[in-house]
């Protein structure tokens, strides 16, 4: 659920492995306030599986034409294209709205999911006395959300028009 630009910039050094974090510092959040991911068990799986592809370079996600090198601002998008979406259908930036949307839908608490996506409370005296981070209620949402991503590429696996 984080930004693409996020995802694009990601440090090794920011993987906290024991406790299963993503830690985002504030100059690369859109609010520059620090950010702290839960990871689901399919995206430690994932980083896993890529961590040896950049080892001895800082970037997880580097680009192909270079290690010192971050993927470009338009490879997911370039990704999702060859995947067969066209632009109207869906973007990096779209999978936050339909995981807010969905979660949403499904009953998760809105504040858990505000906080998943990295948002501060427009209400300005809450913002100022709520400093919740929901961290238990937000490893759940995550886990649960990969859970459903994972459910989903099994159903169109098996049966294409079901998904």
């Amino acid at each position: 659920m984080t930004r693409p630009g996020e995802v694009r910039l990601m440090r090794r050094s920011e993987i906290v492995w024991p406790s299963a974090t993503w830690r985002i510092p504030a100059k690369r959040m859109k609010m520059r306030r620090p950010h702290e991911v839960p990871l689901s068990t399919k995206t430690l799986a994932i980083l896993r599986d890529i961590w040896p592809l950049s080892e001895g370079h800082e970037l997880v996600l580097p680009s192909i034409r270079s290690l010192r090198r971050p993927l470009s601002d338009n490879a997911l998008n370039s990704a999702l294209r060859r995947m067969g979406y066209a632009q109207d259908e869906m973007c990096a930036h779209g999978f936050r709205a339909a995981a807010s949307t969905i979660l949403n839908e499904r009953g998760f608490n809105p504040d858990v999911i505000e906080a998943a996506l990295g948002h501060q409370d427009r209400n300005v005296v809450r913002r100022a006395y709520n400093r919740a981070k929901y961290w238990p209620e937000r490893v759940k949402l995550l886990q649960a959300w990969a859970d459903l991503m994972d459910e989903l590429k099994r159903l169109a696996v098996t049966n294409p028009h079901a998904a």
